[in-house]
């Protein structure tokens, strides 16, 4: 009863753990996973794309994606030829397409929210995301991802952390001090966020793997008019 931040209308918690108390007492959930997830469900359903989520490296995703009839991404960020969890390997992705993206965080935190209407949450689409959002009730959880440690354990993330106050910045009602503090954030940063997001620790990371163009399309703030909602284990456009 202490962590669910039921008395606020915009709550924000992190991670798997956040996300199980917010989810119970939220009429909507964003999941936000910035420089992956999230960024590339939007790049892929603003082109007409169907996106599924899969937990990342289970073996049974290759029959998955055929019972689907569905592509199979990469579960890892790749520059070779295909989808991965790279947003730049999508944005050729054509429309129709169903793709089945695993993934350690993003895709992970959707399969939990059981049933709760769930979008998908990132810079380029914040304020597309909060307005479909508060369509379905005034109650928001925002759960930002965070990535993982080499032990497994959770590593809040900056990009993830400003792309819920992002979120956050455009919805309206009551904010959890934890929701305020994320939108803190968010507008500190707002007037240098592409440098921002290229200088922590995530964005270094891959632009020296050579991924300086994801960084790039994860920042590009409210480049996108796509609320990317599941339906039917999919991410598919907002209707």
């Amino acid at each position: 009863m202490f962590f669910d931040q039921d008395e606020f209308d915009v709550r924000c918690e992190w991670g798997s753990a956040g996300l199980a108390r917010l989810v119970l007492t939220s009429d909507a959930i964003v999941i936000v996973d910035v420089l992956s997830f999230s960024t590339c469900v939007d790049v892929a359903v603003g082109r007409g794309a169907l996106v599924y989520p899969f937990r990342w490296k289970e073996a049974s995703a290759v029959s998955y994606a055929r019972s689907l009839d569905a592509v199979l991404a990469n579960p890892e960020r790749t520059s070779a030829t295909g989808y991965s969890l790279a947003p730049s390997s999508l944005l050729g992705i054509p429309a129709g397409t169903r793709l089945v993206l695993p993934s350690p965080n993003g895709a992970a935190l959707t399969l939990a929210t059981g049933g709760r209407p769930t979008f998908a949450g990132c810079l380029r689409n914040a304020v597309a995301v909060a307005e479909a959002a508060q369509k379905i009730g005034p109650r928001i959880g925002i759960v930002p991802a965070g990535e993982r440690w080499p032990d497994g354990s959770l590593r809040p993330a900056l990009e993830d952390w400003t792309g819920a106050g992002a979120i956050i910045a455009h919805l309206r009602g009551t904010r959890s001090p934890e929701a305020s503090v994320a939108e803190a954030a968010f507008k500190h940063v707002q007037p240098d966020l592409t440098s921002c997001l290229e200088r922590c620790s995530s964005g270094k990371e891959l632009i020296g793997r050579g991924f300086a163009t994801d960084v790039a399309l994860a920042a590009a703030l409210n480049r996108s008019h796509c609320a990317p909602r599941l339906k039917e284990g999919a991410y598919t456009v907002n209707p």
